[in-house]
C-alpha cells in the first residue's frame, strides 16, 4: 500500500537547494551518501486538477503536469519568519479563492508557492 509521497525538484545547483531546504526551511533530513539529502516534509496532500478550465468568466489552461508548494498556518508570520534566515520572496502575498500565496526563492531550483489554505486541509485532519 502506498505510505508516503517522496516529491523531487531538479536544481541546477543542488547544494544551494539542499542549504535553504536544511538551514532556511529547517526540513528534518537524512543523507543517504555523498550529500544526497532526502528531507522530511510533514503531512502531505494530492489534488487532481483540470487542465483547462472556467471560473467566475475566465478560462484558462496549462500545459504543466505536475506542481509543488508548501502549505503554512499563517503566511504572514511564515514570511517572517523566513525572511530572518534569509529567504527571499517573489512579490508580495496574493489572495487566491483557495488560499494566500507566495513565491519563495530556492536557491539553484528557481521558485516554490507557500500558502496559507482557506479551506481545511485533508492532510492536517
Amino acid at each position: 500500500m502506498i505510505t508516503a509521497l517522496h516529491t523531487l525538484i531538479y536544481c541546477d545547483d543542488p547544494d544551494s537547494a539542499r542549504a535553504f531546504f536544511r538551514d532556511v526551511l529547517g526540513f528534518p533530513h537524512v543523507d543517504t551518501g555523498g550529500g544526497w539529502l532526502i528531507f522530511a516534509t510533514g503531512p502531505s496532500e494530492l489534488g487532481a486538477h483540470p487542465s483547462s478550465w472556467e471560473y467566475e468568466g475566465t478560462t484558462g489552461g496549462t500545459d504543466q503536469r505536475f506542481d509543488v508548494s508548501f502549505m503554512c498556518d499563517d503566511l504572514s508570520a511564515t514570511m517572517a519568519e523566513l525572511a530572518a534566515k534569509g529567504a527571499e520572496f517573489s512579490g508580495s502575498p496574493v489572495e487566491e479563492p483557495w488560499g494566500v500565496t507566495v513565491g519563495v526563492k530556492v536557491p539553484g531550483a528557481g521558485e516554490i508557492t507557500i500558502y496559507e489554505p482557506k479551506y481545511d486541509p485533508p492532510a492536517l485532519i
